[in-house]
């Protein structure tokens, strides 16, 4: 096990179930700077204002996106929702924070709308859709990009329903905030098992939490060392366990596979 996995596993709060992501394979992708999102065929690499989709088996490059930096800033993940690519989209570091919804043509990555969910409660970092509600984490941090009065410990999940209307909203629990400090949660995605997996800023580690039976704060159900440095993931729905996430440094997306709870972690 390359030791900065076995750093990561050796820190792991204690009570907390873990283990660690297996490397399966890297593609090349000098546009994997933000996080990745796949799909049946293909996979993306996000970077703020482009957005590239590569073929899922060869590697190859099949199409791509750039937009204003000016309008889009910061395009942070994505996830493939039938023919469509949704992304997450802020202004960071800019305050006050705002955010948005992109969407995009699948295939050929032409932009086809945006939701706009303005000023609220910190910078939007990843959607997904799940039993029929959109579930949206919005990030706060300590320092550049933060809100004034505000930092990384007021960072929350959000429930939507189907028309962007806010219904219900959760806390991080102490155990995750106290690692991903001073900034904050950069991607997500519902795992298969049921449980919701998060990945922080920079560390190679993954989260998973569920809803709590009572109160304001996710259940922290356990933490797994992954190759990934941090940011955005995405589940592959065609292929059972397994997820990308992306490394910064070297610009590539990676692909991985976990061992699921036996036990799912569903919502209510």
């Amino acid at each position: 096990m390359p030791l900065l996995l076995a750093l990561a596993l050796a820190a792991l709060p204690v009570g907390f179930g873990g283990g660690s992501a297996e490397t399966l394979r890297r593609l090349p992708a000098p546009e994997a700077k933000q996080g990745v999102a796949v799909g049946p065929r293909d996979v993306y690499a996000i970077a703020n204002y482009r957005i590239a989709r590569y073929d899922k088996r060869s590697g190859e490059k099949r199409a791509a996106w750039e937009g204003d930096p000016q309008r889009y800033p910061h395009i942070n993940s994505c996830i493939v929702e039938a023919r469509e690519l949704v992304c997450a989209a802020s202004n960071f570091p800019q305050v006050p924070q705002a955010s948005s919804v992109e969407i995009f043509d699948a295939a050929t990555l032409t932009h086809k709308r945006s939701v706009s969910l303005g000023i609220g409660s910190g910078s939007l970092t990843f959607v997904d859709w799940h039993q029929g509600a959109w579930w949206a984490m919005f990030a706060n941090y300590d320092g550049r990009g933060g809100e004034p009065g505000r930092d990384h410990r007021y960072t929350q999940l959000v429930r939507f329903d189907a028309e962007w209307r806010r219904t219900q909203s959760w806390a991080l629990p102490r155990s995750i905030l106290d690692r991903i400090a001073p900034m904050s949660i950069s991607g997500g995605g519902w795992g298969p098992d049921g449980r919701l997996y998060l990945s922080g800023h920079d560390l190679p580690e993954l989260y998973a939490v569920g809803l709590p039976n009572g109160g304001a704060t996710l259940d922290h159900l356990g933490t797994y060392a992954m190759a990934a440095e941090g940011q955005a993931i995405d589940w592959d729905e065609t292929n059972t366990g397994h997820f990308w996430g992306i490394s910064r440094k070297g610009g590539e997306m990676i692909e991985m596979k976990l061992a699921l709870a036996k036990a799912p972690n569903r919502p209510d």
